[in-house]
């Protein structure tokens, strides 16, 4: 049986040759978008689908606050906070305009509520009061938010306060780094329960919220996530939709208008729904186990290493997979090692290579197991 198996394993990878060519990006089409700068990626995986001028640094306005809410996410699913928490406006968060909820100081609010005003109307002066609260001050906070932007890789995003309400040339980032903390914040479920609001109210509905992001309300699978706008800054937008279980990220910086930043986000977003899917890396049935020489085991089980999903045209062919294994091992063989290469390809083009890695560990055995084993086939077993 162990000689069949390694026989097959070496047909399976002869009789189909592996493509030499290295994995091939997706190529984007030249979209009609009136922003300056804007990008398109695919929550999964991460793929950018298009981008224009998507590092120019700029001010985010109010899209600052898709990294605040990150932070207060984040706090609640770790147990630092409780939704049903009270949080108390402190004279300097009741003082905030802009876009707000008119806190009073001393006035009292669930953190579940404080999280629905920031998400739906983009509440200033709620922001505020929750950075004191998490974190005693804003300063604190800002402190927090900037670090996690350095843990997530955001080379050209900094930050100087919670709510992007101030006109300020230490305080940027670019639609790529907003893209990225999007993705990052809509992987938690939570902040969908806010994000996907049209119409509420706070105050025991004495306060009706209206969601700033009009996409919510007639864009189809539309998730998210936040508006923007200064003088400055002008429109902006980080726009979530998902559908068919594929999520995507639309960042318009420096739209001239409400409607301008709404059409594009639009525009970038059917063309995502339009052309691209989600492919598994992750074939049907399972992988052989691998025959291992001098080993304790006869042989190790395998398993898939890598991205799970790629993302790949909807005009394209069906997928084929192509497993790259050797006949055998030798012993010994750690767990985690790289020991072949699923090869996952579209038609002529390469979407994926695959590492497929040794699910155990298989020690090399000693003179005394190999003894044992002589003396065991001689007798028969």
């Amino acid at each position: 049986m162990k000689r069949m198996l390694s026989l097959f394993c070496l047909l399976f990878t002869l009789s189909r040759p592996v493509l030499a060519a290295a994995v091939e990006p997706l190529e984007s089409a030249a979209l009609p978008l009136a922003a300056p700068s804007a990008i398109l990626l695919e929550k999964e995986t991460g793929t950018v689908l298009y981008e224009k001028d998507a590092d120019h640094r700029q001010p985010p306005a109010s899209v600052t606050k898709v990294m605040t809410l990150l932070l207060l996410v984040e706090d609640v699913e770790a147990g630092r906070i409780a939704l049903e928490d009270t949080v108390t406006a402190s004279a300097r968060a009741a003082s905030f305009g802009g876009s707000c909820v008119y806190l009073e100081q001393g006035e009292q609010m669930s953190v579940s509520d404080m999280l629905k005003c920031i998400t739906v109307v983009s509440a200033n002066d709620c922001a505020v009061a929750m950075a004191e609260h998490v974190s005693g001050t804003e300063e604190v906070f800002v402190e927090r938010m900037n670090r996690r932007a350095a843990e997530l890789g955001l080379e050209n995003t900094h930050f100087t306060n919670c709510t992007g309400l101030f006109e300020d040339e230490a305080h940027y980032s670019t639609a790529r780094d907003i893209a990225l903390m999007s993705r990052e914040l809509i992987r938690h479920e939570l902040i969908k329960q806010y994000s996907t609001i049209w119409m509420d109210s706070i105050r025991g509905g004495d306060f009706e919220l209206t969601n700033t992001n009009k996409l919510v309300y007639w864009y189809p699978g539309c998730t998210g996530l936040k508006t923007g706008y200064t003088s400055q800054a002008m429109y902006c937008l980080a726009a979530t939709a998902e559908r068919g279980g594929v999520e995507y990220v639309a960042v318009v910086l420096h739209g001239e208008s409400i409607d301008s930043r709404n059409a594009d986000a639009t525009t970038l977003l059917n063309y995502a729904f339009a052309n691209f899917s989600l492919c598994p890396l992750r074939p049907e049935g399972e992988l052989p186990v691998l025959p291992v020489e001098m080993g304790r085991e006869s042989d190790v089980p395998l398993v898939l290493g890598g991205e799970a999903w790629a993302v790949v045209p909807k005009s394209g062919a069906a997928p084929d997979y192509r497993l790259d294994l050797p006949p055998r091992l030798s012993a010994p063989v750690r767990t985690g090692d790289a020991v072949g290469t699923l090869y996952v390809t579209q038609g002529e083009r390469r979407i994926a290579e695959v590492p497929v890695l040794a699910a155990a560990d298989v020690p090399r055995i000693g003179f005394a197991g190999i003894f044992k084993r002589l003396a065991l086939s001689l007798v028969g077993f």
